[in-house]
């Protein structure tokens, strides 16, 4: 499958640079830990900036025999070496006020000096050290590559943040991990980048030279440091470190490293005696140094040792994909000729999914003995003359195909649009379009409806079947369109299921209260009590085991009370609902909650229109039993009014009990025989109002009354509404559980 330049890009950065990417990682973690168990001693001084330096150095001269230097980490922690009164040589950590002793400097850990080595040069000294420094660069290169990958995923740069489509864990972490984790990535690695720069000589020299400076010869001599107007006007926070003069001798004087510059101060006059402003590439390292270690931030070292983990995942993850996804595009090695094929399947894939959906096509067609042919729809040029010639065979095209960032095509189809009104198409083909695609982003299945489009006007093209649109790689829908597709071509098709992986499930044992007779439609009511103090909500899934099986039948719930109510249709060979309809009151079953957030009722909504069919409305009774001050809409749509006669008390009950909620009902089989999307059109005033003040809708049924509602929903709002379709979903403002 052609993939894009980035992706490729990003892929082999990845991939060449993963061993050392993952010492440098692991060691990132370990060195991370460092400044962190430092800040943890204790030892750092509170108001830097009101501690002067004439009061440090007094207190040290006070305290001890002699003192070498001063010296004030990043960490804030002051440190000394000095001579104590029993003619001890100390590095020591000091009270800045007192002098006093708090703690000796410790001799660097092993543990923290092997990982150091190891990090920054791979013990391969300046060989070592370029590796790193390239892999930095690398590192960089790849969040570059993943930056323009995740905006192009998400529909630009402006919509990083925004909510991330439903995928398998790796994929879906490893999005929302790299907005996250993106600038501290960056930053490590360019100061990464800057600081083997240094170690190489690549920089400007900064070397330092001291400019003397005139001043006044003056008799006047202090005789404490208390009174020399410098010391006492400079605070800590200010200086880096001190070196202290040899002897009392004028000659030697105090060097002062300070932030910006370096002095040398007359130890009896208090003058200046030269200076020298630090360079912007000295200034520059000292901050890279900062940016790089975490050296003295607790909360810097704990977002490079996510970072440095993150890294880890994404390595993890990156290659999880990219053996997922060369699963998924597969090629089918022996493909009849294309001349001889009857079935032409063209597929858009940006990340496989599709191309897996249009490999089980082609594999369903395949078994029932038709010749097919499968190619990427920027090979249209290659199979266009099949398609096109006298004596062709192909009567059939079916184009699958994912939108990319905003409405763009995939990589493998990008080329389709300018290559179809190239090729003459003289012989009739029936063609059917699918579009895959997530209802979370703005542009869903566009460039599906672009295709769609282009086919449509082309006269010798015939729609077989409308276009068709699947939200979030749902395989129940698919196969929805699969058996629609079957009745029109006159023979059994069907696809193979992915495999589900094997899952702990936590059962949990729930006591049948009642269960109801079935109704004329073969419908009927369960209620269940968990045996133990079990928390759910109306809209989660009540997985249920049939005997002899360990794949799960979900249904939606209603949440009544502590108890929880099913609406289910026993099907004949339906394991599960016969397994449900087969229980009594008192009996037990083994069951799992799952559940389902994106199907909660919002904690705060104005008004909600609640829209359903058949058994849908479960979720719903719920919902409506436990509301309070939310006006809500109840749209039900069943075959005749005996269907509706099982939920009638129910219903009842939650009308009496709050005014709020109002129910519409609608009969196919019987009256004027309209379906609820009928209801959603004569009531479009209820609709609109609700989405324009920012109220909830919610479908749950079957997918084919999903889809009816949303074509519905999308006229009215583009005829009538400031809000479009996309906005509705994209503000939270659109549920959907259909099955």
């Amino acid at each position: 499958m052609t993939i894009s330049i980035w992706r490729y890009s990003h892929f082999v950065l990845a991939l060449a640079s993963s061993l050392f990417l993952f010492i440098a990682s692991i060691t990132g973690v370990v060195l991370a830990i460092e400044p962190i168990s430092h800040q943890a001693k204790g030892f750092a001084m509170q108001d830097l900036d009101k501690v002067s330096l004439a009061t440090t150095i007094d207190a040290l001269n006070s305290t001890y025999e002699e003192v070498f230097s001063l010296e004030v980490e990043s960490s804030d922690f002051v440190k000394a070496s000095v001579l104590t009164t029993e003619m001890e040589t100390l590095d020591i950590y000091i009270d800045a006020k007192t002098g006093e002793q708090l703690g000796e400097v410790q001799e660097r850990l092993f543990f923290y000096s092997f990982a150091t080595n190891l990090h920054r040069s791979l013990f391969l000294k300046s060989i070592g050290r370029f590796f790193v420094g390239l892999i930095s660069l690398l590192l960089f290169l790849i969040a570059v590559t993943g930056l323009l990958l995740l905006a192009k995923r998400q529909g630009g740069f402006k919509r990083i943040f925004s909510k991330v489509q439903k995928d398998y864990f790796e994929l879906h972490y490893h999005v929302i991990l790299s907005r996250w984790f993106f600038i501290p990535i960056v930053i490590v690695a360019l100061t990464g980048v800057y600081l083997s720069a240094e170690k190489f000589e690549l920089l400007p020299d900064t070397k330092i030279a001291h400019q003397e400076i005139e001043f006044l010869k003056t008799t006047q001599k202090y005789t404490s440091i208390n009174e020399i107007p410098f010391f006492k006007e400079t605070s800590l926070n200010n200086v880096r470190k001190v070196e202290f003069p040899f002897s009392e001798d004028p000659e030697d004087y105090y060097q002062i490293e300070l932030q910006d510059r370096e002095i040398r101060v007359n130890q009896q006059t208090g003058q200046i005696i030269s200076s020298a402003d630090y360079p912007f590439v000295q200034l520059a390292s000292r901050l890279s140094w900062v940016l790089h270690t975490g050296e003295g931030s607790v909360l810097w070292s704990i977002v490079l040792l996510l970072a440095s983990a993150s890294i880890l995942f994404f390595m993890y993850s990156g290659f999880a994909m990219t053996l997922k996804r060369r699963k998924k595009v597969k090629a089918i090695t022996i493909m009849p000729d294309k001349d001889e094929c009857e079935f032409v399947i063209l597929v858009g894939s940006e990340t496989g999914t599709t191309y897996d959906f249009a490999r089980r096509f082609y594999n369903g067609l395949t078994a029932q003995g038709k010749n097919v042919f499968l190619t990427e729809l920027n090979k249209y040029d290659i199979i266009a003359p099949a398609l096109s010639a006298v004596e062709g065979k192909a009567e059939h095209i079916f184009i699958f195909t994912a939108t990319y960032g905003e409405g763009e095509p995939p990589t493998n189809a990008r080329k389709f649009e300018a290559i179809f009104p190239t090729i003459r198409q003289p012989n009739k083909i029936n063609y059917a379009v699918v579009g895959f695609g997530s209802l979370e982003y703005t542009d869903y299945c566009k460039f599906a409806i672009q295709v769609d489009s282009l086919l449509q006007i082309h006269q010798d093209f015939q729609p077989l079947m409308p276009l068709y649109k699947i939200n979030n790689a749902d395989f129940a829908d698919f196969e929805r369109w699969v058996e629609q597709l079957s009745e029109l071509l006159r023979f059994s098709l069907s696809v193979e299921k992915p495999k589900l992986k094997k899952r702990n499930y936590k059962k949990i044992t729930f006591k049948v209260v009642e269960r109801t007779e079935l109704n004329v439609d073969d419908t009927f009511l369960i209620r269940l009590k968990a045996k133990k103090k079990t928390s759910f909500t109306s809209g989660d899934l009540l997985s249920v085991f049939p005997d002899g099986t360990d794949i799960p039948r979900q249904y939606s719930i209603a949440s009544m009370g502590n108890e929880i109510l099913l609406s289910v249709k026993k099907h004949e060979f339906g394991k599960g609902s016969s397994y449900l309809h087969s229980l009594n009151k008192g009996d037990t079953i083994q069951a799992v909650i799952d559940s389902n957030p994106n199907f909660h009722f919002p904690k705060k909504s104005a008004s909600a229109v609640l829209i359903s069919n058949g058994t849908g409305i479960a979720p719903f009774l719920g919902i409506m039993e436990q509301n309070c001050d939310t006006k809500i809409n109840l749209f039900w749509g069943g075959r005749t009014v005996a269907s509706s006669a099982i939920y009638d008390d129910i219903l009842t009950g939650i009308i009496s009990k709050n005014q709020n909620n109002t129910i519409h009902k609608s009969h196919s089989r019987e009256g004027s025989k309209e379906y609820v999307q009928n209801l959603i059109l004569q009531q479009k005033d209820i609709v609109l109002q609700t989405v324009q003040e920012g109220g909830v809708v919610m479908i749950c049924g079957s997918l084919t009354m999903q889809h009816d509602i949303l074509d519905v929903l999308e006229g009215l709002l583009a005829e009538h509404s400031g809000i479009n379709f996309d906005e509705l979903q994209h503000n939270g403002q659109l549920k959907m559980d259909c099955y």
